[in-house]
């Protein structure tokens, strides 16, 4: 019944009798359950106006800050058969440590004694580079001899020529008295013929004046050939001076020649020695990697390779060897459309595997379980998975990180973004917007993490 009116059928009307009416009485008549419903609809109204934290959840694992701290694996350089292993797995090793003993396979290293025969290869080549240097000095020292006999022929013939021409002036001279005398004789034999004409001169005079003319003219015959002979004399002063200069020209340009032809040979040997030197130290280089050593302190993790006699090529993984001193980090990846709100020294809230927490992703301060840590970079190339790699390390403001975290665990990490109202949260994951865009504030992050250390 509606119970509309003050008046009422209930005394004159048998509903006892009937079922529904029965039923209609028993409810309670009250507005408890109204109430109820008010309340809690406040309550939600008011919900909606809380404060929320954005946030961004991702998977993550653990991984080592720096590179050299990570788990890395041991090559070989060379090619070799494996001989003696000096380790076992799980052993803790120091930097140095004999790892694996490998000998060489490749048939121009086999010779036991390779380093010692190349250096006396070296040592050969060396006495031959010293001989053709000294050969070099020799062929200085006989151009040098050479020169100076040149100078001293030179002079000589030149001495030579000086008195050939000194000859042709004095043969000239002589020849010009003997001239003289004989046009002398002649006129006095003119004279004395005319005298002898006329009866003042006898006959014996006339010829032994002729006889003078005679032997006069026999003096310039003569001094004609010596002057003739000097002037050959100074032609062959001058054919002499000019063939000792060619004659001497040859030999140093032969004696030229052959110390260019040792100085090719030398650079040669020194080409040669040079190259063998880089072979011996390449060899000692190389005798030197036959035994594997430990990168840095850490604990063997896995033996790739096994046994004794089996061959590895270059450059193949031997040996895997975790770093003893590590320093965590995380990795998470982040999609694309998240990426714009994260920079470094971001705040993020780490759940590890195997570590309990109770978290509530828009009230991070009553989350519990959970560890902190602050974006220390971010990759600018998309991973293989299609996100994009963020590493973040702890930060020192907030509680250590459990040491009995290993590498490669598994985490989930909660980067805390933006403030904003429940119920705008709400809108916006109903919509499918992005969380809002803001300014990390590096100073006051460091000031709150300076308090919150304090505290």
């Amino acid at each position: 019944m509606l119970n509309i009116s003050h008046n009422t059928i209930k005394d004159k009307a048998y509903m006892e009798q009937l079922s529904s009416f029965r039923v209609l009485a028993a409810r309670v008549n009250d507005r408890k359950l109204i109430t109820i419903l008010y309340v809690i609809g406040a309550i939600m109204l008011i919900i909606l106006f809380l404060p929320w934290t954005q946030n961004i959840r991702s998977n993550a694992r653990v991984t080592a800050l720096k590179p050299n701290q990570r788990p890395q694996t041991i090559h070989s350089i060379i090619a070799g058969r494996i001989e003696k292993w000096y380790v076992q797995e799980g052993q803790f090793v120091k930097q140095g440590d004999t790892i694996l003993f490998i000998s060489e396979t490749k048939e121009e290293y086999l010779d036991p004694d390779l380093v010692g025969n190349t250096a006396q290869q070296i040592k050969s080549k060396e006495f031959a580079v010293q001989s053709y240097m000294e050969k070099v000095k020799a062929n200085d020292n006989q151009i040098d001899a050479m020169l100076n006999s040149l100078k001293l022929k030179l002079e000589q013939a030149e001495n030579k020529l000086i008195q050939a021409n000194l000859k042709v002036q004095s043969d000239s001279v002589d020849l010009s008295a003997a001239q003289l005398n004989y046009k002398i004789a002649r006129e006095q034999l003119l004279r004395m013929e005319e005298l002898y004409k006329e009866g003042l001169k006898s006959l014996t005079e006339l010829e032994t004046r002729r006889l003078k003319v005679q032997e006069t003219q026999s003096k310039v015959i003569s001094q004609e050939n010596k002057y003739i002979s000097s002037k050959n004399e100074i032609i062959n002063a001058k054919l002499e001076l000019q063939s000792i200069a060619a004659d001497y020209r040859d030999k140093i340009a032969k004696s030229e020649a052959e110390k260019f032809a040792t100085l090719s040979s030398m650079y040669d040997a020194e080409a040669t020695v040079s190259k063998l030197q880089n072979q011996y130290i390449n060899y000692s280089i190389r005798s030197g990697m036959y035994y594997i050593l430990a990168p840095q302190d850490g604990y063997i993790t896995q033996a790739i390779q096994s046994g004794i006699g089996e061959t590895i090529k270059e450059g193949a993984q031997i040996i895997s060897i975790m770093p003893a001193d590590y320093e965590l980090a995380i990795e998470m990846f982040v999609n694309p459309m998240d990426i714009p709100l994260l920079e470094k020294g971001q705040h993020v809230q780490i759940l590890f595997d195997g570590w309990p927490a109770v978290i509530f992703s828009g009230w991070p301060g009553i989350t519990y379980g959970t560890y902190d840590g602050e974006i220390v970079a971010i990759d600018n190339f998309i991973s293989e998975n299609g996100k994009y790699r963020v590493l973040v390390a702890h930060d020192e403001g907030y509680p250590a990180w459990p040491k009995e975290i290993r590498l490669g665990a598994g985490a989930k990490s909660l980067t805390l973004l933006k403030e904003v109202p429940v119920w705008y949260e709400l809108w916006r994951q109903i919509n499918g917007f992005p969380p809002d865009y803001y300014k990390h504030d590096t100073s006051n992050a460091k000031i709150n993490k300076e308090d919150g250390a304090k505290k």
